[in-house]
């Protein structure tokens, strides 16, 4: 790798052809593009990416994609028309990746499935993110993150005893999927290394939820025993919980290494506890755990959040207290590890975007340019694969492609 291309990162030179909307595949081509991979975003003429209006708007625009699709080139090609897809194989055949996160078939659908495209180009790589995978009899269903961290088991994890599950505040399912998808192609560029041949990544959402769920089926297996729900509480490690302290706030302990519980009441001032000889491992701890979390949250509760805090800091106890976004910004760890990027938009203002992960000594992960405006780059992209500017026009003419929004 040369000077120029370890500053562009350690995926520069790769070309990913991202075919998808919404948050798993783009995940996953962002993940991809923010260590220097060349991502080529295809978005519908007209609304595109429909990330793009979600949630809260800048200027007629999500502020999310701004995160989500930084790094990418947007074309905008109509997939229906017969002309559009012949456009999408003269890119694939110059790709090294396709990621997809449309429902199953629907590439095939288009003429433009895996194995047609295989055959044209045998060193791709497609990913293909689904609800339900490929196969199987629930592959047809629609399937969103939201779904899949139920049936995945996270679900039936996160709530309090008794009380209706919830469902963490973001799209988990989506993003695990997507990160496990970055595993997929990683491993198979690697593969094609020695092979010279590209393959089909099959991800779907509910598994890489399940993927997550450590010991949930052996315990089932073997003892036929069903986690439920613990609230804040980690069932079967203690003590680890979350404290309510004097001002109101909370402080997250995890006092559940034996050194670290011996530390942890000797803070709290409970040598009894320290010593007892049953409470020496983390099975006698269980045992006692409702006696525990007394013992902690009597003393929590006489002190604010803070002071619980420097308390266990000096002492070693992994501790720390529910941080909301406005805790982040201002947080100078966060600043340290350039986890608080500002970029500039097109009108000028200044946007703060989350940073690059993971974090690489030699080659790391960067933001080169800005999120794409819908077709930005649809004249150059087509031009790069040989059409000429009146070609373009009459595809444009023709609502086969379009060119950059106002």
């Amino acid at each position: 790798m040369t000077a120029a291309s370890e500053a562009r990162g350690p995926l520069a030179g790769l070309k990913v052809l991202e075919m998808g909307q919404l948050i798993a595949g783009p995940f996953a081509a962002k993940t991809l593009g923010d260590f220097g991979a060349e991502v080529i975003k295809i978005e519908p003429p007209g609304a595109g990416d429909p990330l793009r209006k979600w949630r809260l708007l800048k200027d007629g625009t999500s502020v999310w994609w701004q995160v989500q699709s930084r790094n990418k080139r947007s074309i905008a090609l109509d997939l229906k028309d017969s002309e559009a897809q012949a456009i999408v194989r003269r890119l694939a055949a110059e790709s090294d990746v396709l990621i997809e996160n449309f429902r199953p078939g629907a590439l095939e659908g288009w003429g433009l499935g895996p194995e047609t495209l295989l055959e044209a180009n045998p060193r791709l790589i497609v990913l293909r993110v689904s609800g339900y995978g490929q196969t199987g009899p629930y592959r047809d269903r629609p399937g969103f993150g939201v779904v899949a961290e139920a049936m995945g088991g996270l679900r039936h994890l996160t709530a309090e005893p008794g009380r209706v599950p919830v469902r963490v505040g973001i799209s988990l399912g989506d993003t695990l999927a997507a990160l496990h998808g970055v595993i997929g192609i990683l491993m198979a560029l690697q593969e094609r290394q020695r092979s010279g041949r590209g393959q089909v990544i099959d991800v779907a959402l509910y598994e890489a939820v399940f993927n997550c769920m450590e010991s949930l089926l052996p315990e089932y297996s073997a003892f036929g025993a069903v986690r439920g729900a613990a609230g804040s509480a980690l069932p079967g490690i203690a003590p680890s919980n979350a404290y309510r302290c004097g001002d109101g706030g909370y402080a997250l302990i995890a006092g559940n290494g034996d050194s670290i519980f011996r530390r942890l009441m000797a803070t709290i001032e409970r040598p009894d506890l320290a010593a007892d000889p049953a409470l020496a491992d983390n099975a006698g701890r269980v045992a006692r755990v409702a006696e525990l979390d007394a013992a902690i949250g009597g003393w929590t509760a006489q002190r604010d959040v803070a002071e619980v805090l420097a308390r266990l800091d000096e002492a070693s106890v992994p501790a720390g207290r529910i941080y909301s976004v406005a805790d982040i910004a201002a947080d100078p760890h966060y600043l340290a590890r350039g986890m608080l990027q500002t970029i500039a938009m097109g009108d000028g203002d200044a946007l703060q975007v989350p940073g690059i992960v993971p974090k690489l000594s030699r080659t790391p992960g960067a933001q080169r340019r800005n999120a794409p405006r819908l077709g930005q780059d649809t004249d150059a992209v087509l031009a790069e694969i040989g059409l000429t500017p009146a070609q373009i026009a009459e595809l444009k003419r023709r609502g086969v492609v379009a060119g950059c929004e106002a």
